[in-house]
């Protein structure tokens, strides 16, 4: 119920819309009822009176009816639509405003296609919380105090027994549908949405999948997930087909009862005959208004569960946060570790270990060490990924929790072996870093980069489309792009994190020529395992399992029989042998 409340209190911005809605639907369901009773009665009095000419008003107040009917129904149809799609935007909107904050640390633990369906599937179902679910009830409400209000002057019995029936209908139905369906609805949902990361997992890794010839092992998982799946779906369909069934049942139970209660009356001459079809008919009109209630009750707990999943995350909190007046960025642009430790879990071992190193402006800082050593964890650090557990980041002399992480990340450019080119055109990949970048400025940049022979082999240029993850370029092309953001957001610090890995040894040497020249004037931290034009750097630090084991010019590193000449050792062998 309070996820419910919460889901309805997103409404209020749009309270005028929402009772323009339910006042069309009470409209449209108050016009059938009317046209159904007053054109029964027309055609019951017709027989009755001298002259038709007496039928005039009655005649024009169907024709009345019918028109009112169709407009009401339509403009009901736009208004509540429209401020479902208005709720849903906002909803969406508010999602992700509320995700982009959690990235990355909070979202580790979340497959991508989870994170999607949540985003797209769960906010869509729910539409139907304010579709189908609060406008139904209000309506039916609504329409049933005027049905009843309508019997009651004709008898106050018929009246008692024509909304005993309508709560049976509208209350009562609801909850045995809700009852046959508890759980179903939630189930439903889980299973769709594994369903959809399911596949949307297999749709990004498509090509390991057939090189491993596993298309078949991965056919048959998610054909079991559809099976459960589907079996949850036919018990909703024989709630469904119940619940339809019980409606009507209820309807014609309830004009029988009527007329049972009112054929006496009109045999003792306490009403007049001709009002018996009418009283019938509106009897059997008002169930329009309560027979969508028991639908709206089997689809509730799927969107509740919906609204669940998404405040999941967006009531998450942040792992890191600004202060509420952040600090100016400064002059001096020195950045500085000082005895740094970090995990990522709090029972997971450290990824970082009393690191601590100064990187000048204008200076370059390698960081080597094999994979898993917690190289690229420094530059999460320095982009306030994560904060550190202990120790400082320092950026001018003040840690950089201090300053604003727009800020911060503005003076940090960044290239690393992860680069996510968007499916989109190479225009708005490099805009990424300047969306304020002319073509000029574009042009520029991918000449430095030398890309230009690549923009220009694409049909339309700079407005070609490099494809989903950017396979239609090379990996060396992935990384000339990702350098030619960096040139053109132009920051002041820069971090090479394992910017050549997975190229080979002639694209590594095309590239780090690009990125020497990207590295003119800049700060630059360079995390590497790649040994390559280490005597470039004024520091070297050697990380093993978190920790800092030796530390050095190339010079003095090589002249150490430590861990950073038994690397270089290695990788001069492969070389050779290569």
């Amino acid at each position: 119920m309070r996820v419910f409340l919460r889901l309805l209190g997103f409404m209020r911005p749009y309270w005028w819309r929402v009772l323009l809605g339910v006042l069309l639907g009470v409209a449209t369901v108050a016009s059938n009822v009317g046209l159904l009773a007053t054109a029964a009665y027309v055609i019951s009095a017709a027989a009755v009176v001298p002259f038709l000419a007496m039928l005039t008003v009655p005649v024009y107040l169907v024709r009345l009816l019918s028109v009112s009917r169709a407009v009401s129904r339509y403009a009901e149809r736009l208004v509540s639509h429209d401020v479902t799609f208005r709720l849903l935007a906002e909803l969406r909107t508010r999602f992700f405003i509320r995700l982009a904050p959690l990235a990355p640390a909070r979202l580790l633990k979340y497959r991508s296609g989870d994170l999607l369906v949540r985003v797209v599937k769960d906010v869509e179902e729910l539409q139907n919380v304010y579709l189908y679910s609060f406008s139904p009830v209000a309506v039916a409400l609504s329409v049933c105090a005027l049905a009843t209000l309508v019997l009651f002057t004709f008898d106050p019995a018929i009246a008692f027994v024509a909304l005993g029936f309508l709560t049976a209908t509208g209350v009562g139905v609801p909850v045995l549908v809700r009852a046959l369906s508890k759980g179903l609805g939630r189930r439903q949902l889980r299973l769709r949405a594994e369903l959809d990361a399911r596949i949307v997992d297999d749709v990004q890794g498509v090509q390991d999948i057939l090189a491993f010839g596993r298309e078949g092992g991965e056919q048959h998982e998610i054909s079991t997930i559809n099976t459960r799946l589907g079996l949850v779906q036919r018990r909703m369909a024989l709630v469904t087909g119940l619940q339809n069934a019980l409606s009507d049942l209820m309807m014609n139970l309830a004009m029988v009862a009527v007329l049972i209660v009112a054929i006496p009356l009109v045999a003792a001459g306490e009403m007049d005959g001709v009002f018996l079809a009418f009283i019938a008919l509106v009897v059997l009109g008002s169930f329009e208004a309560v027979a969508p209630l028991g639908a709206a009750f089997q689809v509730l707990g799927r969107s509740v569960g919906a609204g669940e999943r998404l405040f999941e995350i967006s009531d998450s909190e942040p792992q890191v946060t600004d202060l509420p007046e952040p600090l100016s960025l400064p002059q001096d642009g020195t950045l500085a570790l000082d005895r740094v430790s970090f995990r990522y879990d709090e029972d997971g071992s450290p990824a970082l270990r009393d690191v601590s190193f100064v990187l000048r402006p204008g200076s370059r800082v390698a960081v080597v060490g094999p994979s898993g050593s917690g190289k690229s964890t420094l530059a999460g650090l320095i982009l306030r990924f994560w904060d550190p557990d202990s120790g400082e980041v320092r950026l001018g002399g003040w840690d950089v929790r201090c300053y604003a992480q727009g800020d911060l990340r503005a003076m940090i450019g960044v290239v690393s072996q992860d680069t996510h080119v968007f499916n989109d055109t190479v225009r708005n990949n490099l805009l990424l870093a300047d969306p304020e970048a002319d073509d000029a400025s574009l042009y520029r940049a991918i000449g430095e980069a030398h890309l230009t022979g690549l923009v220009e082999g694409l049909p339309g240029g700079l407005d070609g489309y490099v494809g989903e993850q950017g396979q239609r370029l090379s990996g060396g092309e992935r990384q000339r792009l990702a350098v030619a953001r960096a040139l053109l957001k132009d920051a002041p610090v820069l971090v090479l994190d394992e910017a050549t890995a997975n190229l080979d040894t002639v694209t590594e040497r095309e590239l780090l020529g690009t990125i020497r020249e990207l590295m003119r004037g800049r700060t630059t931290l360079q995390i590497t395992h790649r040994l390559v034009e280490m005597e470039t750097m004024d520091e070297i630090l050697v990380l093993d399992e978190g920790q800092v084991v030796e530390r050095g010019t190339h010079e003095e590193l090589v002249r150490k029989d430590g861990q950073y000449r038994r690397m270089l050792a290695v990788q001069d062998g492969m070389l050779a042998t290569a």
